[in-house]
């Protein structure tokens, strides 16, 4: 019985030791949010900072090599807390939602409804004497981009894929941590705001050609917090695969619209915001660990 009892006493001392000495899950997600935003500005910035100094893609080829680079920050970022995390054996954020195949048909809905608040926001702003819809503009810029297939790869690449598991996979579980989802939205819409402000200065850009001192570039860079929102609901929903259908859904429709009149942004803007709000207001989120 003493054997036994000292047995129990040390495993017991030893376990509390080990617990004690073990750091807060939270300090470790506090350091990886802060090395992912490092990297994520600093290969974008970097990036987009030398395709202006290089005169911008209008003028300048060789520009295309940077400015393509500056949006994979985020992507970079994400791969390497990955990498750091696997590597020390810490665990996954509790509020990462994991893949499952049974959401790739949420994904899709939440897809649809991505292009649908843009679709319906041109129609609206045409209605109310804005600049009408036409497939000749949808036409244009596909053949711009080399084809449908080119079209559909180029949207998928730049944007979605290159940024979802940065912002969404990566940068939102662990704001979650301390913050609730529409605290966590409004900090990733303010970021990702000013993460897109140099694409302004690069000759050649659509947000170049909308000017950051106009009506639509405002409205661009204020779009940014319902667009965060909106992917971010879809990523409670269904994971990194409906944040990134989303993304898509949006970016293509408005590349194919042509949406760039203030009238037909701000009616977005709006639309978005209303759809955002019915979707965090339907869905509640639970802690989950993958």
């Amino acid at each position: 019985m003493l054997t036994s009892g000292t047995v129990s006493q040390g495993t017991s001392l030893g376990a509390s030791v080990h617990t004690a000495a073990a750091p807060a899950p939270g300090r470790h997600y506090r350091a990886d949010l802060t090395l992912f935003m490092v990297i994520a500005f600093a290969v974008s910035w970097l990036s987009w900072g030398t395709a202006i100094a290089l005169g911008g893609t209008e003028t300048n080829e060789a520009a295309n090599a940077p400015y393509m680079l500056g949006a994979f920050g985020p992507l970079i970022g994400a791969l390497v807390i990955r990498v750091r995390r696997r590597r020390r054996g810490e665990p996954v954020p509790e509020h990462v939602v994991p893949f499952r195949a049974a959401l790739l048909l949420k994904a899709v809905l939440l897809l649809v409804l991505g292009s649908a608040t843009v679709l319906a926001a041109a129609l609206l702003a045409s209605r109310a004497g804005g600049p009408e819809l036409g497939m000749d503009v949808a036409k244009d810029a596909v053949d711009d981009f080399g084809g449908p297939a080119a079209f559909l790869v180029g949207m998928l690449v730049s944007g979605p894929l290159s940024e979802e598991p940065g912002w969404r996979g990566t940068a939102y579980p662990r704001l979650r941590e301390k913050l609730g989802t529409l605290q966590v939205c409004l900090v990733l819409g303010v970021t990702w705001a000013v993460w897109h402000l140099p694409l302004f200065f690069i000759d050649g850009t659509v947000q170049h050609d909308l000017g950051l001192a106009t009506p639509s570039g405002v409205l661009f860079v204020v779009s940014n917090i319902p667009m965060a929102m909106l992917v971010t609901a879809a990523y409670e929903r269904a994971g990194i695969v409906a944040s990134i259908a989303v993304h898509f859904a949006v970016n293509a429709t408005m590349i194919l619209l042509a949406v760039e009149e203030p009238e037909v942004q701000a009616m977005t803007l709006g639309i978005q915001s209303l759809t955002v709000t019915a979707l965090l207001l339907t869905h509640r989120t639970g802690r989950r660990r993958p």
